[in-house]
């Protein structure tokens, strides 16, 4: 409590994947495996639009061990996320060779570089620039290494789909702004890119993604509340995995037309 670090003593949890996880995880796999060309300007994206508590942290790291990825970056716009993401890899049997890299803990320099690694940043922290306008001098490393996978996590928050992830794939060095996010002000031209062999998108709401076409069928895994329903009154045999989750009753709402004129006839279609 005092340092504001996880004390890890061991690795206790040695619990598998649901159904659900590993379904993830095979399309998710099947995907990358027949989209890996090598070329860098077609690198392979896949977005898991899952409800929250879907583990979508533990299923990125089993998707790690099933690809043979020894090198993983996972960036958000919502930092307070680290502490799940450094326990699932810490406290899990599964992961017992990785290491955890963030700001104020294991540092890239003192890692052991023969051994998986994942570091954990923020967009501000990684792609924000210093007083003069360059790249952080602690963060050059993160620019020099092809990364086995970029992992975008809270994927929704920001609307940086034309603004940072173009930083990841534009051949040219380009002046960037965003403005959404927690301290993202804008992008230097003189950022460097950041070069991998994969990116997986995660999110519970990713619905401008989802709506711009920016992903086809075939690069979604859905999971929503209503699947988790179904799958817990689906469920065959004991130790159903589902047997915690409250009944769950999702209803909808039809306004009335006099409401809809209202709003429909006003300066903007609210609509």
């Amino acid at each position: 409590i005092k340092t504001g670090n996880l004390q890890h003593d061991g690795r206790s949890n040695t619990f598998g994947m649901r159904p659900e996880q590993s379904a993830a995880v095979e399309k998710t796999a099947a995907f990358f495996r027949s989209n890996d060309n090598g070329e860098e300007d077609t690198v392979p994206h896949f977005l898991w639009n899952a409800k929250m508590r879907f583990g979508k942290t533990f299923a990125s790291y089993q998707l790690a061990l099933t690809m043979g990825w020894k090198k993983v970056l996972v960036l958000t716009f919502k930092p307070a996320v680290q502490s799940a993401w450094e326990e699932d890899l810490l406290t899990h049997n599964d992961f017992e060779e990785w290491q955890f890299i963030k700001k104020d803990g294991l540092s890239y320099d003192d890692a052991n570089k023969s051994k998986p690694f994942v570091c954990f940043a923020s967009f501000q922290d990684f792609l924000g620039r210093n007083n003069v306008g360059g790249i952080k001098l602690k963060n050059e490393w993160v620019h020099a290494i092809h990364w086995d996978c970029v992992i975008f996590d809270e994927y929704h928050y920001g609307a940086w789909r034309e603004n940072a992830k173009e930083l990841f794939e534009a051949e040219d060095k380009q002046e960037m702004k965003a403005q959404e996010g927690d301290g993202i002000d804008f992008f230097d031209e003189e950022i460097l890119p950041i070069t991998t062999s994969h990116y997986l998108y995660l999110s519970g709401t990713p619905f401008r993604a989802i709506e711009s076409g920016e992903f086809i069928e075939e690069q979604i895994f859905n999971w929503t509340y209503s699947d988790e329903q179904k799958a817990k009154q689906e469920w065959k045999g004991d130790d159903n995995p589902y047997t915690a989750l409250p009944r769950m009753v999702l209803m909808t709402y039809q306004l009335p037309d006099s409401i809809r004129e209202v709003a429909l006839e006003g300066e903007f279609d609210e609509f």
